[in-house]
């Protein structure tokens, strides 16, 4: 297996142009539009591509709608997305028909069907599902070595062996876990706990409250790379934007570990590259 390490390049590159595009959309002439959409646990994200699969629109909104990577509140989800297509129809002056969606792994069978049901009420002709990690591979091109997705509710790991997944797993424990523990730390109401976890200026502060949950990610992934030779992590999601989370699972795992600039939005990103206009079943 080849030792070289995955740079972050094309991610950040596509991630900081997402990022424009949510306060100033590209309206063009693009033929067709693809739309990636994210139903976190904390946060429901919609990317929004262009012919040439180049960032073009977004929007994001913290919600509760999803938990433990599952929706159990299926109207508000709706609503949600429903909401923020026509927001994004508004300011690109088009029709989103298209759009891709995706799931914590292990989750088919209980809930795809869910997620998929929420897209299309929504208003979307859906052309591809698929689980998290993978997704994010979409835009982080790796070829050997294993993707963790640390989202709101869940930890979703891929491996993979010359750019093809050879695994992918899904287990509970993410940045709710970690807004409990600060609340309980803080004595602070849980949505209080929360605002103060995605606050960078309270990271340096918090990772040693948070160290025991990081390190329980760690035990999370070591369990499933174990038998795989793996020998760099990388970390996409909400979650991982907590600075200093890689080096704590590095430590702990004993794997080189890294993350992109801005872990948050590679997921949504990788959902929208995989959309097409070829209509699911």
């Amino acid at each position: 297996m080849s030792k070289e390490r995955l740079t972050f390049e094309f991610c950040d590159r596509l991630v900081e142009d997402f990022e424009k595009v949510i306060d100033h959309p590209i309206v063009g002439k693009s033929s067709v539009y693809y739309t990636g959409v994210d139903l976190g646990t904390a946060c429901v994200v919609l990317a929004v591509l262009d012919e040439n699969y180049r960032p073009a629109a977004g929007a994001y909104r913290y919600a509760d709608v999803v938990r433990d990577g599952m929706v159990v509140d299926y109207i508000g989800a709706v609503n949600i997305v429903r909401e923020m297509k026509r927001e994004l129809e508004e300011k690109l002056g088009t029709v989103l028909t298209f759009a891709a969606a995706a799931i914590p792994p292990g989750t088919e069978t209980i809930d795809s069907g869910a997620v998929k049901n929420v897209v299309q009420a929504a208003g979307f002709e859906i052309t591809n599902l698929l689980d998290e990690p993978t997704a994010a591979n979409e835009v982080l091109k790796m070829q050997n070595g294993a993707v963790v997705d640390i989202g709101g509710g869940t930890t979703g790991i891929s491996i993979l062996k010359d750019g093809k997944v050879d695994y992918v797993e899904d287990e509970p424990t993410g940045g709710t876990h970690f807004s409990l523990v600060i609340a309980g730390a803080y004595k602070l109401p849980f949505a209080d706990a929360d605002l103060y976890k995605r606050n960078p200026k309270n990271h340096k502060e918090l990772l040693p409250v948070l160290k025991p949950v990081i390190e329980k990610i760690s035990s999370i992934i070591t369990r499933h790379v174990s038998g795989y030779d793996v020998r760099e992590i990388s970390l996409v999601g909400g979650t991982a934007c907590l600075a200093g989370i890689e080096e704590i699972i590095e430590k702990k795992t004993g794997i080189y570990t890294h993350k992109p600039k801005n872990p948050l939005f590679v997921t949504p990103l990788g959902i929208a590259l995989s959309c097409t206009q070829e209509i699911m079943d």
